[in-house]
C-alpha cells in the first residue's frame, strides 16, 4: 500500500515472483469512471472508491477460499479501506511503501502511460492515514531500489513465509 508512485506495482510484481504467488494490481480493478475521473485530475471520494474496494475484497476472499496466496498492490490510503480489504482476507499482511513528497513527485513526473496525473499527489498525501501499530504493517522507504525493498520484505517475513 502507499500513494501513487510509491512503487507498489513494481515491488508487488517482484515480491509475487520471489514468493511464487499470483500478482494483482489494484489499478486493474478500478471501473472506467474512476480512471476517467483521476485522469481528469479529480481525486476519488470515499464513495468512488467503495465499489473498487469491495471488488478487491471479494477477489481476496476468493483467493483465501481457494487457498491461493496473492500479492495485491493497492493504495489503501485510509484505515477503513484496509479494514474492508481485511474482510476478504483477515490474515492479510500489510506492506507500507512510503517516501518523501519530493521523491514521489519526481517519480510521477518521470513516468509515462499512467492515468494518475502529478496534480493528485498532494490529495493522496492528504488522504493518507499511515498504518497504526495494531495493523502490524511493515514499512519500507521507497528511496531504496525495489529489489532491496523486496529482499527486506522477504527477510522480515522470515523463513516461515519463504
Amino acid at each position: 500500500m502507499g500513494v501513487s508512485a510509491s512503487g507498489k506495482s513494481t515491488v508487488g510484481r517482484l515480491l509475487a515472483a520471489a514468493r511464487g504467488l499470483s500478482y494483482l494490481d489494484g489499478d486493474d480493478f478500478h471501473p472506467p469512471e474512476n480512471v476517467a475521473r483521476m485522469a481528469a485530475g479529480h481525486a476519488l471520494t470515499d464513495t468512488d472508491r467503495q465499489g473498487w474496494l469491495a471488488a478487491l475484497s471479494a477477489r481476496l476472499s476468493q483467493a483465501v477460499a481457494a487457498g491461493e496466496g496473492v500479492v495485491l498492490s493497492c493504495s489503501a490510503l485510509k484505515r477503513r479501506y484496509r479494514d474492508l480489504l481485511r474482510q476478504g482476507a483477515p490474515q492479510m499482511q500489510l506492506i507500507y511503501l512510503h517516501g518523501s513528497r519530493e521523491l514521489l513527485a519526481a517519480r510521477i513526473a518521470a513516468r509515462t502511460g499512467h492515468y494518475m496525473p502529478p496534480s493528485l499527489l498532494d490529495s493522496q498525501l492528504a488522504t493518507l492515514e499511515p498504518p497504526q501499530a495494531d495493523e502490524a504493517a511493515r514499512s519500507f522507504d521507497v528511496a531504496l531500489p525495489p529489489p532491496q525493498i523486496v529482499a527486506a520484505i522477504l527477510a522480515s517475513q522470515g523463513a516461515s513465509h519463504a
